[in-house]
């Protein structure tokens, strides 16, 4: 696809160059990103993401309990708790979309610039999401 559609390509790494200057801090881009790429069953993008959490300091037990957050709450804090609630319902749009209780209190903790870029970082790895899922796109296997 990249070689199909290389505008577009760089459409959406300009996307991420912008969000990588954005209010959010890496780990927190991260999160969204794990949490979104578990739901959307998108291996390739949960396996990079994770990669590059541990990069930027991310713990393997948090990496780990990502997918069961709300059991695991004491480990995360409520800024993440707040990300990844989002996270889910935006990337499960269909069910609910993004509640006004949910966005309410994204404005109230982030403001609105941050809870913009956090809808933008959400939108832009569903869309990733949906392309390496399309293209059946998998892991390559790590040497050991």
């Amino acid at each position: 696809m990249v070689k199909v559609q290389p505008n577009a390509y760089r459409a959406l790494e300009d996307l991420e160059q912008y969000l990588g200057n954005s209010e959010l801090c890496k780990i927190e881009r991260e999160l969204i990103k794990i949490r979104a790429s578990q739901i959307n069953g998108c291996a390739y993008c949960v396996n990079m993401h994770t990669k590059d959490a541990r990069k930027y300091g991310e713990t393997e037990q948090r990496l780990i309990l990502i997918g069961v957050w709300k059991e695991a709450a004491n480990l995360f804090t409520d800024e993440e708790q707040l990300l990844f609630a989002i996270t889910e319902e935006i990337t499960l749009i269909s069910q609910v979309g993004l509640s006004n209780e949910l966005y309410e209190k994204a404005i109230s903790l982030f403001g609105e610039v941050k809870t913009a870029q956090i809808i933008m970082e959400i939108a832009t790895i569903n869309l990733w999401n949906r392309i390496g899922v399309s293209l059946a796109m998998h892991p390559a296997k790590d040497v050991q």
